[in-house]
């Protein structure tokens, strides 16, 4: 199974003890992200974290001591990355951040999109679109948007793999498929 794989069946896991045991999800990802954090912003405790060189026991030690010094950590947290240490998997650590974070969103019906358009957008074109993709997919939209000059004009929403292309730069390329294949 690949690390991708692992890290979401670990994620998996971990939410659905949460769930079952009434723990506050949202305390438990912002716990969970925060260790990711503190791992891999500093080199070396990531690198010893990481290594294969360094025994599994010293590795639990280590995670122990970090959460024992940083205050009131979820005890489900804590179980679960002990048992990475023991397991010498925190390599895991940051997709399965990541997994358990889409999994939270996937639970709340939440999913991320984002928005480019060719210049600013008013707040309330921004809303009306937004409120278009929360219909378009059923699920409450979380929209990133940014200014893409390179678009000419229109806008380009990707929510996941699918994309929503309504800019100049998309239809003049179409257009000129299309003027080129008649020319032919």
């Amino acid at each position: 199974m690949t690390a991708r794989g692992s890290a979401t069946r670990y994620a998996r896991a971990l939410f659905d003890v949460a769930v079952q045991e009434g723990v506050d999800l949202d305390v438990l990802q912002r716990d969970l992200s925060g260790f990711v954090s503190l791992v891999t912003g500093h080199e070396t405790l990531s690198r010893a974290l990481m290594s294969p060189a360094i025994p599994a026991a010293k590795k639990r030690a280590v995670v122990e001591a970090l959460f024992a010094r940083g205050g009131q950590v979820s005890p489900l947290l804590g179980k679960t990355v002990a048992l990475l240490a023991d397991r010498d998997r925190l390599t895991l650590l940051p997709e399965l951040a990541t997994a358990f974070e889409r999994r939270l969103m996937d639970h709340r019906q939440v999913v991320r999109a984002s928005l480019a358009t060719a210049v600013e957008m008013p707040p309330e074109r921004i809303a009306a679109l937004k409120d278009g993709l929360a219909q378009a997919t059923g699920r409450d939209v979380q929209l990133e948007t940014r200014v893409d000059p390179g678009l000419v004009g229109g806008a380009v929403a990707r929510i996941g793999s699918t994309v929503y292309d309504g800019s100049v730069t998309t239809q003049l390329e179409k257009l000129k498929r299309s003027l080129i294949e008649s020319a032919q």
